[in-house]
This record gives structure tokens, C-alpha cells and sequence, in this order.
């Protein structure tokens, strides 16, 4: 959202026609008038079909929808500190922390991805538990990383390699002696004695650190080319790079990875505070809804977070507002209905007017304000007023509302009665209704032959809307066959017009019951019956009929 955050513009809860099409309108003047802020349109609920029809005849998105107005973790002030990948030294993540001031380093993956996290406590732990001379083996530690470390150069060797295996030695013993301690694998810490240079290699170790900025004679660093045996000069002195070394180890080493605790973008800050106090870090990871890594917060975010910002239109009782508009900061409220039960903390402008549509405020607006309006908002705010008004017989219809949905059909290009009429059949039947309440609404059980069986049917003038109605059942009827001990499921979109059905089915056998009655092939998920629009008088028989066949 950025910090400075976009006002919302929104309806309703159940939007009508006219609660979209001004939200998107207003949103239109505000952002061409804009004082530097950025509106957007949002919905508080479902678009029901006649919107939905609209909107598209207009070619315009339908807003996002916002179920809730609460502050969330992207309204806080997120503290955007880089992740870094696995394999960086403790070293470098301490220094990584300190310039940033950080006491937690998240560690993403190449996409992004949150892996772990690191504390300035976990690297203090690290530091202070006592490890046996295996540690940095058994970290897998990488020479280039080693040498970065104990401010060295690799002399020779494969900087990308890695210490796999052996123990950490410090060459302090003579030379004689130091054969005892070291082993095949091992890396030696030694200083300037060319004797020792030579034991180490004959020893076959893996590293070679030489410290003081010590010589390495040429035959030593053939040898060690020879063993594959990778030597660091360091300027350090034995003392220092003995201390320095095992901060060369992975953070992957000592990061947390499990029960991670992280925060969405979207989370709201109410759940946010209760698992701040229970777990008393100092920050918290914040990813996208993709997981994605973002940034941290603290609890002292909390304390500056901002209210999300709301313009509403069509409504102003609290009843029928978005979830949480207490939390929320309203700046304006645009209506036409009695006056309702939302309070503000300030002063508000608030323009409420008795005319049929908040849509005709909406087309008052622009002409004040002399702004042009497009033909697609124009075809928008026409049609709500059409909605609204019932077609100007509604008794709330005043004649502002007719002149200006007289203004904006031209503008927009449309007959009103016949833009009405495509809008009203769109909206028929299944307004606003789920595609649980549309499978349902007329659906009835059969049995035949112990087997069990259930119809549901909408009809409908309209072939976009039974296309639209198909692509949202053809899943649910998967996830409702099976209840009530229904094998099969059927669905009859009927077209009125046509006189004819398309049949969709799930559940197996459903497909060769359909093939079986009505001799018919299945094109494009569906059943093409031409003549057929009646559940009780031609399916039923045909399906009864034909099961009753196969079961003899």
C-alpha cells in the first residue's frame, strides 16, 4: 500500500448496481482531481448479476473487494531490511546488522522465499557455547568464506570448495611434533616456518592458513596444487585468525528454521498484538501472500499505525457498512436515503440528496466540476439509475434523476429501454445469489432402482448468463454429489428463448444416463437437448424410463 496509502471508495454490504457504479465513478473524479492521494473503488460484498452484466457491457473491472476495514500489518510502518541467502557468514551477517541497526536478519531463499531468521543472540550463543575443534566442518564451511573471514587471500586452491571434514589445529608444536596432531583433512593454522608449510602438506590436509602475511615458497603452493590443499594468507596475526575463524560458518548453520513466527501483509493487527505480547521478540518477519519476504515489524509499530481511509457512497448506516468501519477513519459520504446511525470522530463532507440514484449526484459532480465524462462511466451511472429507479417508476424517481440518465445514455450510446430490458433479464432470477443458492433454489431427489438421483433447473432468457451459471456449477456439483446418498447429480440450464436445455452431470454413470435417454453426444462438458425445457414432463420420464431398462 505504500506509505501514503490509497483512500477507499465503497458501497454497501450486497451491493446494488447503483453502490458499484458510483464507487467506481467517484474514485474516476476523485484521482482527476487529485490532491496528491490515490482513491481506489472496492466492493463490501458479492456483485449480483445485473452489476455483473453491466460492467461488463461497459468493459469495466468490477472493484476488489474489501470484507473488512480493520488496520492490518501493511498499514504499519514495515521496516524494509534486506534478507540475505543461507550461506553468508556469520561474519558478514553481524556486520550486515550492525550498519542497519537490526537485531534480526531473515534469511530468503533465491525466489524470496522466508527460509529462516537469525538474532544478534543467536550469533552471541554461537559464539559463547563451547565447540569442539569439528565445528566448522560440520558447518560445511566455504574456504572463500573462511578467507573473507580472517581478512586473507587464497593463495591457491578452490575458493568455492568446501571444509567438509576434519578438525581446526594451531600449529604452535615443532615441527616433529606437529605430525602428531594433524590428520588427513584437517585445516592447520600456522605462521611463517617453511617446515611447517611442508608437514602440513605431507600430512595432506585440506587447508593451510599462513598468517602475518607470511611468504608461501613456490615448491610449497606446487605441493599443495598437487594435494588439492587450499592456502589463505592472512594478515592477521595466529592469535586473531584462531579467534575470527569460526565466524566464517553459514548462517544456515545456527538460523531458526522451525515455528517461525511471521506475519501476512493482510493479517489484521488486532491478531497481530495478542501474539506480540506472547512472544516478546524484538522484530517480526513480514511476507506477501506469496510467501514472499518484506520487511520486519516491531510492537513499537503498532503505536504509528494508520487507519485505513474510506469515501462512502449509497449508504450511511452503520448496519449496512463494511465489517470494522469503527476502525476505520471516514472522510466523506456521498447518499440519497434517510439519514442513519454512522458516527465520524471529525467533521465530514457529507452530501446526501432526495433523488432516486446516487448516481445522478454522481453525474451532478462532473458537471460542477466541468470534467468530461467517458462513455463506459457513463453507461455505468445510466444504468444504476435505470436500477434504482426501476426504470423511472419507481416512486422515488425525481426528474433530476431522468435528466440525467437521459444525458448519460447519449453520451454512452445506449437506448434506455432496450439497455433496461438486456439489464433487467440479466438480473432476473438469480440476483446476488450464491452458486449454493442457485443449485438449490429449484432442485429436486428422485430414486429409481435404488438409485438416487437429484435435478436442479434455472431458465433463463439470456445464453451469457447460462454460459457464465455453467462455468460456476460445473465444480460445485462435484463437491455436493454424495450428499444425502445422491450418486449423481444433474443440473438443467434452460434457455427460454431457444426452447432448449444444456444438461451438466457428475457422478458416475450420470454421462451414459443422459447418452442413454436422449441419444445425444456430450459436447463441451455439457448435453445439447434441443425441444427440451421441462424437468417433470420429459427429463424425469426418460432418465426413470431408461434406468428402469438398464436395471432389467
Amino acid at each position: 500500500m505504500g506509505k501514503q496509502g490509497k483512500i477507499y471508495i465503497i458501497g454497501h454490504k450486497n451491493p446494488d448496481t447503483d453502490s458499484i457504479c458510483s464507487a467506481i465513478a467517484y474514485a474516476d473524479i476523485k484521482n482527476r482531481m487529485s490532491n496528491g492521494n490515490r482513491y481506489a473503488a472496492k466492493r463490501a460484498g458479492q456483485i449480483n448479476e445485473e452489476t455483473e452484466y453491466v460492467l461488463k457491457r461497459f468493459g469495466v473491472e468490477a472493484p476488489g473487494y474489501l470484507s473488512d476495514v480493520g488496520t492490518q500489518v501493511k498499514d504499519m510502518d514495515i521496516r524494509e531490511t534486506p534478507g540475505v541467502p543461507n550461506s553468508i557468514s556469520i561474519k558478514d551477517a553481524w556486520a550486515i546488522m550492525k550498519e542497519s541497526s537490526a537485531v534480526t536478519l531473515p534469511i530468503t531463499k533465491e525466489d524470496g522465499q522466508l527460509e529462516g531468521l537469525i538474532t544478534t543472540g543467536d550469533i552471541a550463543k554461537s559464539y559463547m557455547d563451547a565447540h569442539d575443534n569439528y565445528f566448522l566442518s560440520n558447518a560445511r564451511t566455504q574456504y572463500r568464506s573462511i578467507a573473507n573471514t580472517v581478512e586473507g587471500v587464497i593463495v591457491t586452491g578452490n575458493s568455492h570448495g568446501y571444509f567438509v571434514k576434519g578438525k581446526v589445529v594451531i600449529g604452535a608444536a615443532n615441527p616433529d611434533k606437529l605430525g602428531d596432531f594433524l590428520e588427513e583433512d584437517d585445516l592447520v593454522i600456522l605462521g611463517d616456518r617453511h617446515e611447517d608449510h611442508l608437514c602440513a602438506i605431507q600430512e595432506n590436509v585440506s587447508c593451510m592458513i599462513v598468517c602475518n602475511h607470511a611468504r608461501v615458497s613456490a615448491d610449497i603452493i606446487e605441493a599443495a596444487e598437487r594435494n588439492q590443499c587450499v592456502i589463505i594468507q592472512s594478515a592477521l596475526d595466529t592469535f586473531t585468525v584462531a579467534r575470527l575463524i569460526n565466524q566464517s560458518i553459514p548462517v544456515k548453520h545456527i538460523m531458526k528454521k522451525e515455528n517461525l513466527i511471521t506475519f501476512q501483509t493482510d493479517d489484521f493487527t488486532d491478531n497481530v498484538k495478542d501474539i506480540m505480547v506472547k512472544n516478546r521478540h524484538r522484530a517480526f518477519p513480514v511476507v506477501n501472500k506469496h510467501g514472499k519476504y518484506i520487511g520486519t515489524v516491531s510492537r513499537r509499530n503498532l503505536l504509528g499505525m494508520k487507519k485505513k481511509q474510506l469515501i462512502l457512497v449509497d449508504h450511511n448506516e452503520k448496519t449496512q457498512a463494511v465489517d470494522n468501519i469503527d476502525a476505520a477513519e471516514i472522510l466523506e459520504i456521498i447518499d440519497h436515503h434517510r439519514l442513519g446511525s454512522l458516527e465520524t470522530l471529525q467533521p465530514v463532507m457529507f452530501r446526501n440528496q432526495p433523488v432516486g440514484c446516487t448516481a445522478t449526484i454522481m453525474y451532478q459532480i462532473y458537471v460542477e466540476k466541468a470534467l468530461e465524462i467517458s462513455p463506459s462511466i457513463a453507461g455505468l451511472l445510466c444504468s444504476a439509475i435505470i436500477s434504482d429507479t426501476l426504470m423511472f417508476r419507481s416512486p422515488t424517481c425525481t426528474s433530476a434523476d431522468k435528466m440525467a440518465a437521459g444525458a448519460l445514455a447519449l453520451i454512452a450510446g445506449i437506448n434506455i429501454e432496450e439497455h433496461a430490458k438486456e439489464m433487467f433479464t440479466a438480473g432476473s432470477n438469480l440476483r446476488g445469489k450464491t452458486t449454493e443458492v442457485i443449485f438449490y433454489q429449484d432442485f429436486k431427489r428422485f430414486t429409481a432402482d435404488t438409485v438416487n438421483f437429484g435435478v436442479g433447473q434455472i431458465s433463463s432468457m439470456n445464453e451469457e448468463e447460462l454460459k457464465d451459471l455453467k462455468k460456476r456449477l460445473i465444480p460445485f456439483m462435484e463437491h455436493e454429489c454424495g450428499k444425502n446418498g445422491i450418486s449423481m447429480v444433474f443440473f438443467m440450464l434452460t434457455n427460454i428463448l431457444d426452447e432448449s436445455s444444456e444438461i451438466i452431470c457428475y457422478g458416475e454413470g450420470s454421462g451414459k444416463l443422459v447418452r442413454d435417454a436422449f441419444e445425444v453426444q456430450e459436447s463441451d462438458s455439457g448435453y445439447i437437448l434441443p425441444g427440451v425445457v421441462s424437468r417433470k414432463k420429459q427429463l424425469i420420464p426418460a432418465f426413470i424410463g431408461t434406468l428402469q431398462q438398464n436395471g432389467n
